[in-house]
Formats: C-alpha cells, structure tokens, sequence
C-alpha cells in the first residue's frame, strides 16, 4: 500500500501560549501528535522535557491519540561516554535520553535526518498509516456507538409490566401441644380411665390415648396389643405387677353418675408408686421432657432415696423401648426423650380407642374426644377434605367459637387455592366469588380480604367468568382498583404491539 504522507509544523509556543482549555482543544484534535527536537540542541529536548512533555500529558488524558518522538540531524559533537568525563556531555542529546523519554511518554521513538516528506515517508511512513488507521477506526467506532445511542434513546420502548401486589400475609398461630394436653389432665374432661389404689379409693383419672401414645405398658392395659404383639417381656411383666384392670362388679359405682359407659378402672397394685401416681400423670402429660423435675418431686413426697429409686425405676419400665433401656443409667431428660415417641401420629384417623366419629360428605373419620378438647383441632381430616369441605368446617367453627380450628380451615383454602395453575383455575366450576361472601358472612376477615387479592390478582380469569357480576359495587371497586395487570399496562402494550407491526419487526414482549 503506497500512500504519501505531509507534515505540517505548530510551534509550542502557538499550541501553550493559549489558556488551557484551547490548548487541549487543539491538541484533541489531531489524529497523531509528533514531538521533534534536534539532536544538537540540549536545551530544546530539556525544555520539551520539563515544560510541554507535562501538559501533553495532562490533555491527553481525556482523549486517545498515538504519540511519535523523533529526534531530528545528525549528531556532530558526540558525548564522550567515559563516566568522569563531563566537558562535552551538554552538547547534545543521546539515543539513550531520547528512548528514555519515550518510554515515560509510552511514545514511539524513531531518529531521522530531516522532518520532512522524504524521510517521512520512507522511515515511519508505515507507522505513520497505522496509527491513522487506528485513529480512523476508533473514531469511526465512536460514531456508530452514539449514532445506536441516539437510535435507541428515540425507539418506542415496550411497555413495562408492573410487579403485582403483594397478597396479604396470613400470620401462623404458635403451636400448644404440651401444655394442652398437659391442661387436659387438669380439666379432667373426656377421661375414660380412672386409677384408683387397693383399698378402692379413686387416685386419678386420666385418658386411654394419651397413655397409650407413649408406652406399650398401658397398651396391653387396655388391649390396644396383645402380649404375642410385645417382643419385650419385660413390658408385660411390668403391666402385669403393677396394674389390673377391673370391670366393676365388685367396686362401687359413683352415686348420681349419669355416664354411660363410665371410665375403665385400673387399680395400681404398688401402694408406692401410687402415691406418686398423679407426679407420674403429670411428667407424661406435659410431654415427658421434664425428668429432673420428676425426681425432685418424688424426693420431696417419699424423702426416701431407695423407694425414690423404685419408683424412678417403674416409670423407666412404662416408658420402655425395647433395646434402648438397658443403656439408660442416669435418666437425663434427653435420654427419655429418646426412649419413646409421644407424638399421637399412631392413632391418627384409626378406630383404636376412637371415641367419637366425623361422617363429611360421606366419608367418615374416627377421632378421640380428649384430643379434640384438648387441642381444638377437630379437623385432622381437613388435610384430605376439599375446599369446599374445609368452607363447611369452616362454618361450623365459627359457629361455635373454635377460631383456631377456624385458622386451619383459612389456611387450608388459601393454600388450595394457590396451588391451583390458571388453566384449572379457569375451567373450574368453583365459586370463588361465592366462597368469597361465605367468608364475609361467617365473620372470616382473613380470608375474605385474601379472596379479593386473589381476584384482583387473576383479574383477566375473574372477568370473563358470570360469577364476576355478582361482586357487590364496593367489591368491583377494591378489585378494579388493585388488578392485575392494570388497565395502563394493558393499552401500553396493545399501542407497543402496534408499533411493532407497524415497523415489521420482532416484539420484544411476546
């Protein structure tokens, strides 16, 4: 490639004789700036040096333009380089002074006979047109980038869909299992066992399904197993020393008891451990976690170490698992902990010692009255009821102040509802507008607020369903007021789709 190159002197002095902002304008414009200096002149190259060298620097800090040094003649009197010689070392500049510049201007050093077009074009010409082509180009670059800057500053944008409200958050209750039960015992409603000592004085009554939750004891007690179902003899010789189960032919029936089946009567054949029977009650009830406490009561009412121990030891062998007691030395609460589950998962929707029996819709749930006293949470069987099912228990617990019941059924609805994609959501027969007024009528604010949101929220499903007309005046308000997406969103993006069918080109929304 063969191109011709001309050099046009400026005078340092016409560029930084100017004020500042000039002289960066003019230096900012140049596609390639060219330091010369005669070889023969040291006083020239300390000028440039100290003076101007500094205030290229400085401009050129806001702008990108290569730099050339060229040290111009031919040198005539040459520096002597012994190092202790300094006669004639001010006389003119040395390669080695001029690359050392260069290097601390991260310019390009070349020497030359004469800054003209010959020279020029023979010696740097090569780079001389590359740097122009690189100033070229990143100019060039610059006006693409500020010509798409300005493009994409002016193009209609799509509109921006807005994040939907939040529903509102529906606040858990604490859960009071221990102390519920615990509670039972004192209450003493739904008992249906009664422990009475050997001489037929009633000790303490007490409920078959909380005992036997926790130990297979008091399930040979009241046949809820076997002897052949228990692999541990050690569990039936412990039910059989220390409790028989009577039927009452020979114990008196409480006068003016209107019961009709009246509790089962076990008497406690250890008069010691009798004594302590109702502690016992107690340590079980409130979820057998409290054994230091159990020891330290016993202490109190035997003030004796050896029948404190015996009696300790009896509660160990009711709350057996086998394999697990015979590690058991100190009786720490943790270790009971392990020795056997107090949950009532085992009797769960089953007939044993189910008192009491739900019939919804047809399907029937046996349930344990003293649970259901105890915890209020009548509707175990809500979890595998439908939304509609869980609405009528609904009812039925505000019917009759039950309001934690009243929660679950709540939480349940909300929790079907959510789960429910839109597609199912739009082919349903479900009412929601009707569960909506059911839940206003009955007194839940929760859910009926959490109902409108919801309608709001699926605003383009609601709307094209009859049951949206019979949303009272107010209701139609709240929900047009919070739906989503909003009215604005929507003729944005029926005026973006039309711009971009307009332009025949790719929306960037659908």
């Amino acid at each position: 490639m063969s191109s011709k190159f001309s050099v046009h002197g400026v005078c340092y002095d016409d560029i930084f004789d100017s004020d500042w902002y000039t002289s960066r304008s003019l230096i900012g414009g140049a596609d390639i700036i060219v330091i010369k200096y005669s070889v023969n002149d040291k006083t020239l190259f300390q000028e440039i040096k100290d003076s101007y060298v500094p205030m290229i620097k400085k401009a050129l800090n806001h702008c990108s333009i290569p730099v050339i040094i060229s040290a111009i003649g031919a040198r005539k009197n040459l520096p002597c380089t012994c190092p202790l010689c300094t006669s004639d070392r001010g006389s003119c500049v040395t390669t080695s002074e001029g690359l050392q510049l260069a290097k601390e201007f991260g310019a390009t050093y070349l020497e030359l006979h004469a800054l003209n077009d010959f020279y020029i074009q023979k010696y740097f010409g090569g780079v001389l047109e590359y740097f122009m082509i690189q100033s070229l180009n990143q100019k060039s670059s610059e006006k693409m980038k500020k010509r798409k800057k300005n493009q994409k500053r002016h193009r209609v944008q799509p509109p921006q869909l807005e994040q939907p409200e939040k529903l509102p958050i529906l606040k858990g209750e604490a859960s009071h299992y221990d102390s519920d039960l615990h509670n039972l015992l004192f209450c003493c409603q739904c008992t249906d066992v009664a422990f009475y000592s050997e001489d037929f004085s009633k000790v303490v009554e007490a409920h078959k399904v909380i005992l036997c939750s926790v130990s297979q004891v008091f399930m040979l007690l009241f046949n809820v197993k076997s002897p052949a179902d228990v692999h541990d003899s050690s569990v039936v010789r412990t039910a059989q020393s220390l409790f028989a189960v009577d039927t009452g032919a020979e114990l008196p029936v409480p006068r003016g008891s209107a019961e009709p089946s009246p509790p089962a009567r076990v008497i406690v054949k250890d008069s010691v451990f009798c004594s302590c029977l109702l502690d016992i009650l107690h340590f079980i009830y409130s979820g057998a976690c409290q054994w230091e406490r159990l020891e330290e009561d016993i202490k109190k009412k035997l003030k004796d170490s050896e029948k404190t121990e015996h009696v300790l030891e009896k509660v160990k062998c009711i709350l057996k698992t086998p394999g697990k007691l015979n590690n058991l030395r100190d009786g720490s609460s943790h270790q009971i902990k392990q020795l056997y589950n107090t949950s009532l998962r085992l009797f769960f929707n089953t007939p044993v010692l189910a008192d009491v029996i739900f019939t919804i819709q047809g399907a029937t749930v046996p349930a344990h009255r003293a649970v259901l006293v105890a915890r209020c949470e009548v509707m175990a069987a809500m979890f595998n009821a439908s939304i509609l099912q869980a609405m009528s228990l609904l009812i039925c617990a505000e019917m009759y102040q039950v309001m934690r019941l009243q929660h679950i059924c709540e939480l349940y609805i909300i929790t079907q509802l959510q789960s429910m994609p839109s597609r199912e959501l739009a082919t349903t027969s479900l009412s929601i507008v009707s569960l909506l007024k059911k839940a206003k009528f009955h007194n839940s604010d929760c859910l009926s607020t959490w109902l409108l949101h919801f309608i709001a929220t699926n605003y383009l499903i609601f709307s094209q369903k009859p049951e949206f007309q019979d949303l009272s005046v107010e209701e139609r308000n709240f929900v047009e007021m919070h739906r989503w997406p909003s009215n604005m969103y929507l003729k944005q993006l029926a005026e973006y789709r039309n711009y971009i069918h307009s332009q025949k080109c790719h929306c960037a929304v659908m």
